[in-house]
């Protein structure tokens, strides 16, 4: 093993993986603005909007996250849709990553007894302070892992905005492996970078599952 060329690529990984950790925070946070929005609309009265969230979460998840980033970013021209590989990247990986994350959402909801609910409308609070007051301070403790899991997954997810060009963990590896034919040790260091990312994950998620036991 070359450790002297894994010292030397290190910083370029770094820098890499910066990149990673940026793509993955955005989508995630896009992604969490998707899953709210699909959460309503699969918990609304109107039957449309239901039709159209469990339309949205079939799509997303029947369909390969590499096919929707290429349809994205090569097919989007076609239609108007211009974007860099980065924009791309993180629009591709939120779009999909929100359809698990409302399922997690939708199902912690569920999960909280619905005698509460019936409970607090009974002593005059509407639909949206039970929501608010009684369901959310419950289901959000159930979300946590669920989510955790989901952004572990988008992590390691990201790789796949290397088949668009963006400058990340993967791509960094792939180029250097063209230079010096060493795919186990830049795949080594690549490998190692992601672990430290998703432990890092890992470990806030127990954080806050800790915080909202202790709440």
């Amino acid at each position: 093993m070359d450790f002297s060329l894994m010292q030397r690529v290190f910083p370029f990984f770094v820098e890499a993986a910066w990149t990673t950790i940026q793509i993955s925070a955005l989508s995630m946070i896009l992604g969490l603005a998707v899953a709210v929005l699909v959460t309503a609309a699969k918990m609304s009265r109107s039957l449309l909007l239901r039709m159209v969230g469990s339309l949205y979460v079939s799509l997303f998840r029947g369909t390969p996250c590499l096919i929707q980033l290429f349809i994205l970013y090569f097919g989007g021209p076609q239609i108007g849709i211009n974007l860099e590989p980065f924009a791309a990247g993180v629009i591709g990986l939120g779009l999909n990553i929100g359809a698990y994350m409302a399922e997690s959402i939708r199902g912690a909801l569920l999960a909280v007894d619905r005698g509460q609910a019936e409970a607090a409308r009974t002593i005059g609070f509407s639909r949206f302070q039970t929501l608010r007051k009684v369901i959310l301070p419950q289901a959000a403790r159930l979300m946590i892992r669920p989510l955790g899991v989901n952004t572990v997954a988008l992590v390691k997810g990201s790789a796949l905005v290397s088949t668009i060009s963006v400058v990340e963990l993967t791509y960094t590896a792939q180029r250097f492996i063209g230079s010096t034919y060493k795919p186990f040790e830049i795949f080594g260091v690549s490998a190692l970078l992601y672990m430290i990312i998703i432990y890092a994950v890992a470990r806030a998620v127990d954080a806050l599952d800790k915080r909202f036991a202790i709440a």
